[in-house]
């Protein structure tokens, strides 16, 4: 928020605030707490330049590493003491200045004292030994079931740096780090730089290897990365910069670096030329690491990647291949826009992942086989974003962030893909050529440095040569989604009168954006839908006049985001809509069909279609489509109708039709399909999510042997999804079916997946045993099985065992809310809010809603999250016209 003073009354502040700052007190000291508040951290960063780290561990694959820190500083003031971060460490010696001082440690960070400092250059050690994580952040240690090995890798974002090393763990102190590492002999040890030396360790690891790597260039903490284990290595240097994939021995065969290296090389050829700017660092490695709590990490020059989400046991499909090419540029683009130009302080966290998503879709589209990858986008990313972004806890993509406790608050669709829509949409309407030169710009002019969003947004203003304050306070700074409805009238088969009516959110959203889109009008012409007109158009405004459809042949449909340039919810007019619904197979662009399939679930979804005529629609022409990519997304839709169902505990005769009407369509999919991979195992995931009825679970636990596979391979991912299914209903066996996989598959995945097997029986004795170990939050259990327990927990038709313990779970929230930290939450409060889509479960909610206002940020908008989601289920249950009971 910008005041705006009279010059005389700014004169006036500013020469008082000169006067205050000369004779400031020292400030005030830092709360004693796990955070670092957005205050203390501009407090620091104000006083300390110049940073550089020495960081010196000893690795030795137990369950503690020991490590020393030599951080070299200038301040610019000893008025007060100096924090640096270090958490749950046991510090064994702590010397500034050459002095060796007794440490004055809270667990969560080391105080300097201010008559220990020096104006100018300082220099302090900081020796201690910890514990390794078993969260996912910090140095994350797993010891591989398989074979014994141990690996770590680091994870930092957003600020868990100082979970490995002390460190001033704030984006805007940039720094240089020199490591040396002992490792065990048979060990990789990776990090920002390629080491310089290797040699035995000699009495300080004896047996083991003394990794030695130069000096990293300016990175802030989030941004630096080690990790260490037996790992195999995989190396290409066909290309620019050398590059090298990373994975544990044990899930090796899984790896096809092939694919990793093809998608690299391209995509570093692209950002190349796209900015304009070379990479930046020496050598590009890629890991490929276990308990990973998100999709991928940008460390500079060695990216991490969750192993559950790019290994599998099968080979891969070309969905797959899509998402690994696509994280692979995301990832990549951060390279630029992340790790060379930062954000200073966690409320520009969004605008680097907009941009980095915006630019994957971009380079994936432009670099890989994957032209379709803004149709996925669409379908996927997009779509994401439009439903956050009308929930009540939507929130505008630039946020304030008070403290590192809140980092990851707002990090969602709204700050991923929402961010990057706009950014597409923004291009759009300054042409590509000038939305590019204005990157290149921002990051030459902010190499190596912090940069603020008014940065950016400056450098594109001033590249188009037009000022966006405007379209940076309406996209950027106010929350929801608008709503277009082309408003339209014909005389003598012609269009005479045309216009774009937009509308805001709420009431309480009520603003109205420009933005720049194509409006197009089809005609039914034997069975086909045919673009008749497409005028592109930016509109502002309550009411935009579209004249260039003026004169046109009446339309069968008008479709107003063609090619989805915009970024705005359609309100297709009634005669659109009837068209869309009996039409769908005879739209040839598969990115408007996948819009008209859209708008139609949005019908569902907001209670105006009801949901049993959007299956009649699914029935009739899902096993019609021809398109891969949007083949995935409407057996999506196709699913959640059928999620709903089950929510709604609707048991008669038209949901027992209905549930063998879907069962025998992915079936008969899967037979349709058979020599088409892609296709089959497209149908046959639907098939494994679907099947319920005697008949189809018996068929699945045949398959198991081979029987009736119609030439389907049943690798081993396919089995675990059949025997969890086989679990969730209670097929007779089911459980000795999963002891003999456990002895199949003892895999780190095949536990996970036998777990989720386990968790997910409809057994009030299994269900009570883990939702204590989920509720114990001094469990030792690694927090990967924690998650995959709570999200097999309670599927959407085992609503009689969900309310068994309903009431306990919402009691229980504030207590584990407070005592658990975010990580937990993020997981704890997306799965155990009980919600069962009944008017009573509303009023529960509702009344949670009204008294736990003192929840934590993100736990209480998952609260909120949860009852609106409930009330929506229970508002498409009153819109069905099919019978309820």
């Amino acid at each position: 928020m910008k005041h705006f003073a009279p010059r005389v009354l700014a004169l006036a502040i500013a020469s008082s605030f000169a006067f205050n700052a000369a004779h400031a007190a020292p400030a005030p000291a830092r709360a004693e707490n796990a955070y670092l508040s957005e205050a203390d951290a501009m407090a620091r960063s104000s006083r300390v330049s110049n940073v550089d780290y020495v960081l010196d561990f000893t690795l030795t694959g137990k369950e503690t590493f020991a490590g020393t820190t030599t951080v070299t500083f200038d301040l610019k003031d000893t008025d007060s003491a100096l924090t640096i971060d270090l958490n749950k460490a046991t510090v064994k010696s702590v010397t500034i200045n050459g002095k060796q001082v007794t440490p004055t440690y809270n667990n969560w960070f080391i105080t300097l004292p201010a008559d220990t400092l020096a104006k100018g250059k300082n220099t302090v050690t900081i020796a201690y030994e910890r514990l390794h994580s078993t969260n996912g952040e910090g140095l994350h240690r797993m010891v591989d079931p398989v074979d014994g090995k141990v690996y770590t890798y680091s994870h930092f974002e957003p600020a868990a740096a100082h979970q490995m090393f002390a460190v001033f763990d704030q984006p805007d102190l940039k720094a240089t780090y020199t490591v040396t590492v002992n490792a065990p002999s048979d060990w990789h040890v990776v990090t920002t730089t390629r080491e310089s030396n290797i040699a035995d360790a000699g009495s300080v690891n004896p047996g083991g290897k003394r990794w030695t790597f130069p000096k990293t260039k300016k990175l802030s903490p989030y941004n630096f990365s080690l990790h260490a284990g037996p790992y195999q290595v995989w190396e290409d240097k066909s290309g620019k910069y050398p590059m090298r994939l990373f994975a544990r021995q044990s899930v090796a065969k899984q790896v096809t670096p092939s694919d990793w290296f093809r998608y690299t090389k391209s995509g570093l050829e692209f950002f190349d030329n796209y900015f304009g700017i070379p990479y930046q660092f020496e050598k590009y490695d890629q890991l490929l690491v276990p308990d990973f709590l998100y999709g991928a990490m940008e460390n500079a020059a060695a990216i991490t990647f969750a192993e559950g989400g790019f290994l599998y046991k099968s080979e891969m499909t070309p969905a797959q291949k899509s998402r690994l090419a696509e994280v692979i540029m995301h990832e990549m683009a951060h390279q630029w826009f992340g790790d060379l130009v930062t954000m200073k302080w966690w409320n520009g966290l969004w605008l680097n992942e907009s941009f980095a998503s915006f630019m994957a879709t971009l380079a994936t589209a432009e670099a890989t086989e994957f032209k379709d990858a803004w149709q996925s986008f669409y379908q996927q990313d997009k779509q994401g974003a439009y439903i956050q972004d009308q929930k009540v806890s939507t929130h505008p993509i630039e946020v304030p962030v008070p403290s590192s406790a809140n980092a990851f608050d707002n990090i969602d669709a709204i700050t991923y893909s929402k961010g990057a829509s706009t950014l597409k949409q923004l291009r759009h309407m300054l042409g590509e050529e000038v939305f590019r030169k204005g990157v290149h710009n921002y990051l030459v002019k902010y190499s190596w440095q912090n940069a603020k969003l008014e940065d950016f947004i400056g450098s594109l203003g001033q590249a188009a040569g037009r000022d966006l304050s405007k379209w940076t306070q309406d996209w950027l700074y106010q929350a929801g989604v608008n709503t277009i409805t082309a408003n339209y009238s014909c005389k003598a088969g012609k269009i005479n009168a045309f216009s774009l009516q937009q509308t805001a959110a709420s009431r309480e959203l009520p603003t109205l954006r420009e933005q720049r889109v194509q409006v197009a009008a089809f005609k039914r012409v034997n069975g086909k839908l045919v673009l008749d007109k497409n005028v592109p158009i930016t509109y502002a405004g309550a009411k935009t006049n579209v004249p260039g459809m003026v004169g046109a042949a009446c339309p069968d449909l008008v479709y107003p985001n063609y090619q989805d340039w915009g970024f705005v919810k359609v309100n297709l007019d009634q005669r659109s809509f009837e068209t869309a619904r009996t039409t769908l197979a005879g739209v040839e662009d598969p990115l408007l069909r996948a819009m008209l399939w859209q708008a139609l679930w949005d019908g569902v979804r907001d209670a105006k279609l009801p949901l049993n005529e959007f299956i009649k629609v699914a029935l009739a022409n899902a096993p019609q489509e021809k398109d891969y990519t949007l083949l995935g997304d409407v057996l999506g839709k196709v699913a959640a109708s059928k999620g709903y169902i089950n929510s709604m505990g609707i048991d008669n005769a038209w949901s027992k039709q209905t549930a063998r009407q879907l069962e025998d369509m992915a079936w008969q999919g899967v037979v349709a399909n058979k020599g088409n991979d892609a296709f089959q195992r497209s149908w046959f995931g639907l098939y494994s999510g679907l099947a319920s009825s005697p008949e189809a679970l018996a068929r699945l636990a045949g398959m198991l042997d081979g029987q009736g596979t119609e030439g389907l391979k049943i690798g081993q991912d396919q089995r675990w999804s059949i025997i969890t299914r086989l679990n969730r209903y209670n097929y007779q066996g089911a459980a000795n079916l999963l002891a003999a996989e456990q002895e199949r598959d003892k895999s780190d995945t095949g536990q996970g997946a036998a777990l989720a097997a386990t968790v997910v029986r409809p057994d009030p004795a299994v269900k009570a045993e883990w939702l204590d170990k989920v509720e114990d939050l001094q469990t030792k259990l690694p927090f990967s099985r924690l998650r995959t327990a709570m999200g097999a927990m309670y599927p959407s038709e085992q609503k009689k065992l969900d309310e068994m313990t309903a009431e306990r779970r919402l009691a229980k929230l504030p207590a584990i809310d407070k005592a658990a930290g975010p990580v937990f939450m993020r997981t704890y409060a997306g799965t155990m809010i009980p919600a069962s889509c009944t008017p009573a479960s509303v009023a529960r909610l509702t009344k949670a809603a009204n008294t736990m206002k003192d929840l934590s940020a993100g736990t209480r908008r998952s609260l909120l999250d949860t009852l609106q989601e409930d009330q929506r289920c229970v508002a498409i249950k009153q819109a069905l016209t099919a019978p309820k009971s």
